[in-house]
């Protein structure tokens, strides 16, 4: 008699007697689960599973496509690995590396492989990336998927899985040791083995949109539109932003530090105190640098602008202390002050209180006392009561004198419309973000948006009494508002600045685990807080004693002498 299970499926809400050893694959066929994309992946448990993962016991299953945010990393890490592969095949003796999102895609450079018996410091020049070498690879990567090659994931003795991977890539140092797990899974496409963080898709058929493209000296992988994956994503130009990427990827060089792996030697050699020293010795140069820049023009206004957790506040201050150095009198307002009463709120979609939209602004009043101080006169500045959600007056009066400049801080300073009329040439624009300096290893990279996350995750907690489930849950309407406010003014800016620190993921591991593990397994924000605990494990915990009171961590994890 065969054995079977209850199955419940989010899709059909509705329990199913099942087969027991069922695979997702056959379930959704049993099924005949219809999405509005193809499904390349299932929640069992809330947590991210391949089709071909096993049924034995009870579950929840959620099928998903690549509409949702775990089904797109899927279905991306996929696309890497064919992409890696058919690198392999055409250039056995480079290996591509995945340098950072940019352009609604992925750049890409290929590096040679590594020689054991070479010095060091005595690099070889990358090879050259040329337009005949992208249309070969990407022909290749047509074949594999028109072959339709399985995917499978293996597991092997962790010492044994180094062993090929440094034999596979000229590498001796690992990620695989930090994972500190006797056993160790990596996957493999006929004779072809790779690490991805999490599950792939069942084979390379499943790829359907994709594009290969020359960009720079490396290569543009342009994916899937997340809103519809089945068309690309439009390729925008990013320049600024891509400076900003290389000039840290420079100075990783110099520290030695390329990956996650690189990081975990140094902090084991005792070498990571020095890593802080320096990368926040890095950071307040380019904000010193910032601030000539300024003082050489002689702007009327900085506006400084930047994403949610990106550290525009803190940068405001330190910018402030520099200016003072070059002589500037700084008067520095945020943007938050100036919102409308909550009963005047936008409301998203949902009904709720959209506090990204330019319009929770009052753009009249803003305008009205920017332009009044601008003319020299006294203002009676507001200050927003976020408890009682309603802007109070408590006799904070400005006035600018000769040797000041008016610095704007807020989500929407880069927005043309907050002072259309102001003269370009009387402003100065800065973006602050906070940009991953630092990959997992070649192939896995880390999303620019799990530093900020995290950041938030870890704030929220300690100074506005939220839980991680919470900060998760929030996160979707947090992307869309900045996918709709902040991301396409980032280009107007003058100048961006990282607050990205190298060491950041170290220090903030300590505080975010235990924060992550507090939300319940059996709600949606577990995937998420799931994800996020894998990808900290990756990290060997460095301690903060050595933090200065004025980095931009301090504005997260606490010990900032800056009052926020």
């Amino acid at each position: 008699m065969e054995q079977t299970i209850t199955i419940y499926c989010k899709n059909t809400r509705a329990y199913h007697e099942v087969p027991r050893g069922i695979s997702l694959i056959q379930l959704k066929d049993l099924l005949k689960i219809q999405m509005p994309f193809p499904i390349i992946a299932a929640h069992v448990n809330y947590k991210v599973e391949n089709l071909d993962f096993l049924l034995y016991k009870p579950k929840d299953v959620e099928f998903l496509d690549a509409s949702s945010p775990s089904g797109m990393r899927a279905y991306v890490r996929t696309l890497d690995m064919v992409l890696s592969c058919a690198v392999n095949e055409l250039f056995p003796e480079m290996d591509l590396r995945v340098e950072h999102p940019i352009s609604k895609g992925y750049y890409c450079t290929l590096q040679w492989h590594q020689d054991k018996e070479a010095d060091p410091d005595d690099e070889k020049e990358p090879p050259v990336v040329t337009r005949e070498m992208v249309k070969a690879i990407k022909e290749r990567m047509k074949l594999i998927i028109a072959e339709n090659r399985p995917i499978i994931e293996e597991e092997k003795q962790t010492k044994e899985v180094i062993r090929m991977f440094a034999e596979r890539y000229n590498n001796e140092s690992s990620i695989f040791e930090a994972l500190g797990n006797p056993y160790c899974r990596y996957f493999r496409m006929g004779d072809f083995i790779d690490y991805y963080t999490n599950v792939l898709l069942p084979s390379s058929g499943y790829i359907n949109v994709f594009d290969v493209v020359p960009f720079k000296d490396g290569l543009l992988l342009r994916i899937p539109n997340r809103a519809n994956p089945m068309v690309l994503e439009d390729e925008v130009s990013q320049d600024k932003m891509f400076s900003i990427f290389q000039e840290y990827n420079r100075w990783n060089k110099l520290l030695k530090i390329n990956n996650v792996s690189d990081f975990n030697v140094a902090c084991k050699q005792n070498k990571s105190f020095g890593l802080i020293k320096l990368a926040e010795a890095l950071h307040e140069k380019k904000i010193a640098q910032i601030a000539d820049a300024i003082a050489a023009k002689r702007p009327k206004i900085v506006f400084i602008s930047g994403a949610s957790s990106s550290g525009k506040t803190t940068f405001s201050k330190r910018l402030q202390i520099q200016l003072l150095v070059d002589g500037i009198r700084p008067e520095v307002l945020s943007m938050d002050d100036y919102f409308v009463n909550r009963v005047d709120t936008p409301k998203d979609a949902n009904g709720e209180y959209d506090f990204e939209d330019v319009n929770a602004v009052d753009l009249p009043f803003f305008r009205q006392q920017m332009h009044e101080l601008m003319d020299g006169q006294e203002v009676n500045l507001p200050t927003y009561d976020f408890t009682k959600g309603e802007r109070v007056f408590r006799g904070n009066k400005l006035k600018l004198q000769k040797d000041s400049v008016l610095v704007i801080e807020g989500l929407h300073a880069l927005n043309p419309c907050i002072l259309p009329d102001v003269d370009r040439d009387l402003t100065y624009k800065i973006y602050v973000s906070a940009l991953t300096t630092i990959n997992i290893d070649n192939h896995n990279w880390i999303p620019t948006t799990d530093i900020r996350l995290l950041r938030r995750i870890v704030r929220d907690y300690k100074y506005r009494g939220y839980s991680a489930r919470e900060t998760i849950a929030r996160c979707p309407s947090v992307v869309r508002g900045e996918t709709k406010w902040v991301y396409p003014f980032q280009e107007e800016a003058d100048v961006m600045f990282n607050s990205a620190l190298i060491f950041e993921f170290a220090v903030l591991k300590r505080h975010a685990e235990p924060i992550l593990q507090e939300v319940p397994k059996f709600c949606d924000e577990y995937s998420e807080a799931h994800r996020l605990l894998k990808f900290l494990q990756y990290f060997i915990p460095v301690p903060e004693r050595e933090i200065p009171p004025t980095s931009f961590l301090r504005e997260f994890v606490g010990g900032s002498s800056f009052r926020y």
